[in-house]
């Protein structure tokens, strides 16, 4: 046949298998991001990416800017990540706790701190400059936005010509990244950072919707497949010296950047994050066995592009945590729920929890009534009062230390089980270690301990939730089966307050949304639309630049990803073999709406729609797999056979009403 005769047809992407009865198109507002003028901050700037490649768009009239990142330019080279004196100092820290002297204790630990992490930089600027003529335009015509449906920056403007009266438009684009995976939608006449102005008044869930969308937007353009991964700022940084050095942070931020690839549908996203732990791992075995003599493998706070596995430099509150890479290694597991992919969890992610297992066997220690403890333990970044009255960090099994231990140990024993590997040795020794941990406890206030004794907290307000793991990304708290520690994590949670930087405001909202509190959930979610001056940042506290950044402040990138994925969870939140659906929706802020493509455990694709807070109907389908799931909604359960390559449609009352094949 010639060329001509042949018709290319496209199979259908995963938001067209499923056409909901209440999309409205008419009353969706475009997913851009729309500015009124240049860019006179960095973050007023448009960012794109191709995961490799990063830039800032400034949008300037007689020159353009483009601040360019490339993702290894970062300084130093691999370095030796051990300490030969670290055991003896560990001995020695280690008989302080005992001894009930933790100011001491913390004070000995710095002997176990290491050094800084390498500084990630910025690459130059292209600078584009433009003739007399494009200065002649009127400042009403300007317009400059970032479409999300296609990720391309557009600057428009019209200008008076110099032979007559007609007006001349013109335009400048711009794009790193394509991803069609956005509606269409058309243009937008008020600009973004009047719209955030405005949201303490009008709320307008559209906002909430774009915010979303363009935390997806960022991880698809900073992190890809073979790409490094995604750091503090993603990939943008205008500095020779970024704060916090741009670095990776293994505390919170690392693993809050990857919190929206598996539920808002950037599996692939992930990936790069997969590479830096095997890096990570081998680094880190030798960090174990000469820091701590121990075998597997460990990661402190901080890394770098080198993948350090040593502590960070300083004072033991925030560079002594020995968790990091525990703390990744629940990722891989967590993708495995997602995808059912064994392949992925032989090849990839079990010899990762081995040796992440291994070392956690070497690392506990044999406490008082027959538990196993971590020591020296901190929770990150925050201090308590010793019982003499004065401020430490370090004592022994902190909740954050157990609770992560515990989800590392139901991952390797699943993941065994799914392998046929219950029988190994390791699996065994994880076995006899799992009710020898320390259980999460209750103090007097009714809230969750963070640490192992009930010491005072010198700061109840203190940006950290570490005590909460177990709650949120975890799943060891849990509304239907640890009823009295969802309320211990509420009272939490009112402690706590709602004040903070970015990444503690989304992390919270993921919090309250898994407590099933919409409520609190949409309140955490409105206190992040904050406008942020940069002129004045620092008297800021979280909140939002005009170009959509999260602020600390500085920028941090991680609360652009948390963001996404709180929402996310407010929407679906599921096990292997259930679902929950719109568990924390606010009724009253969000009462019509609908979502496409949002992914559960179980390798479900789920789609929603609700009309007037209540639930409309509800698309499931699964490519790869057949699974019996639970549905849940509002006290009402159901099974449901999931059947792979079919679509089931269920309407408000969970009966299935219509079923086909993809």
């Amino acid at each position: 046949m010639e060329d001509g005769d042949w018709v290319m047809v496209r199979p259908p992407t995963e938001r067209d298998l499923w056409n909901p009865s209440l999309v409205d198109t008419e009353s969706s507002k475009p997913l851009k991001l729309t500015f009124s003028g240049p860019a006179k901050h960095w973050t007023d700037a448009i960012p794109i990416g191709n995961g490799r490649l990063g830039a800032m768009v400034w949008g300037g009239v007689k020159e353009e800017t483009l601040q360019l990142n490339e993702d290894t330019l970062w300084t130093g080279n691999p370095g030796n990540y051990t300490n030969p004196n670290a055991p003896e100092a560990l001995t020695q820290v280690r008989k302080l706790v005992d001894n009930g002297q933790y100011v001491e204790a913390t004070a000995a630990a710095v002997k176990l701190s290491g050094a800084p992490s390498d500084v990630y930089q910025l690459l130059g600027d292209i600078k584009l400059e433009f003739d007399e003529s494009h200065l002649k335009y009127a400042e009403e015509t300007y317009h400059r936005e970032l479409d999300l449906d296609t990720a391309t920056v557009r600057l428009s403007k019209s200008s008076k010509s110099i032979l007559g009266n007609n007006l001349l438009k013109t335009e400048k684009v711009v794009s790193l990244v394509t991803n069609s995976d956005f509606k269409e939608s058309e243009d937008e006449k008020i600009s973004t950072s009047e719209r955030v102005k405005n949201f303490q008044t009008d709320e307008d869930p559209s906002l909430v919707e774009l915010l979303f969308q363009y935390g997806r937007y960022l991880l698809i353009s900073c992190s890809r497949p073979g790409t490094q991964v995604a750091n503090l700022q993603g990939i943008w940084n205008k500095d020779i010296e970024p704060a916090w050095d741009g670095a990776p942070h293994l505390n919170i931020n690392l693993q809050m950047n990857y919190w929206p690839s598996l539920p808002c549908n950037l599996s692939e996203c992930q990936e790069p994050l997969f590479d830096y732990i095997s890096s990570l791992s081998v680094n880190g075995s030798k960090t174990a066995k000469v820091n701590y003599e121990a075998s597997g493998w460990v990661v402190h706070q901080v890394s770098d592009i080198w993948a350090k596995t040593s502590p960070d430099r300083g004072e033991a509150v925030w560079a002594l945590w020995p968790m990091g890479g525990a703390w990744l290694c629940t990722h891989l597991w967590e993708h495995y729920t997602y995808k059912m992919d064994k392949d992925f969890l032989k090849n990839k992610a079990y010899p990762l929890l081995e040796g992440c297992a291994t070392f956690l066997l070497d690392w506990l220690i044999e406490g008082p009534g027959g538990y196993l403890e971590t020591n020296p333990s901190t929770s990150p970044e925050h201090m308590f009062i010793a019982p003499d009255g004065k401020p430490a960090s370090v004592s022994y099994s902190s909740t954050m230390d157990i609770s992560i231990i515990k989800e590392v140990f139901n991952a390797i024993v699943s993941a065994a089980e799914v392998l046929g590997k219950t029988e190994d040795d390791l699996i065994k020794k994880v076995l006899a270690a799992q009710p020898r941990l320390l259980p999460t406890k209750i103090a007097r206030d009714g809230s969750i301990m963070e640490w192992a004794l009930d010491f005072q907290d010198p700061d109840p307000h203190h940006r950290h939730v570490s005590h909460l793991f177990g709650l949120f990304p975890g799943h060891t708290i849990t509304v239907e089966k640890t009823p009295d520690l969802c309320k211990a994590a509420d009272n939490t949670l009112y402690k706590r307050g709602e004040d903070g930087p970015g990444w503690s405001t989304t992390w919270k909202t993921a919090l309250w949304a898994r407590l099933h509190n919409s409520e609190h959930a949409y309140r955490m979610v409105k206190h992040l639309f904050n406008l942020v001056d940069p002129d004045h940042e620092s008297d800021y506290e979280g909140g939002l630049y005009s170009n959509l950044f999260t602020a600390h402040p500085p920028f941090q990138i991680d609360a652009n990803f948390a963001f996404s994925a709180a929402v996310a969870e407010m929407l679906v939140q599921s096990t292997i073999k259930d679902l929950y659906l719109l568990p924390a929706l606010p009724r009253d802020k969000w009462a019509n709406g609908c979502i496409k493509g949002l992914k559960a455990r179980g390798g479900v694709t789920v789609n929603i729609c609700w009309q007037e807070g209540d639930l409309h109907e509800v698309g499931l389908w699964s490519k790869d797999q057949n699974s019996l799931q639970r549905l849940h909604y509002r006290g009402t359960t159901i099974k449901a056979s999931i059947s792979s390559g079919r679509v089931y449609t269920f309407n408000r009352q969970l009966k299935c009403v219509k079923t086909y094949s993809l």
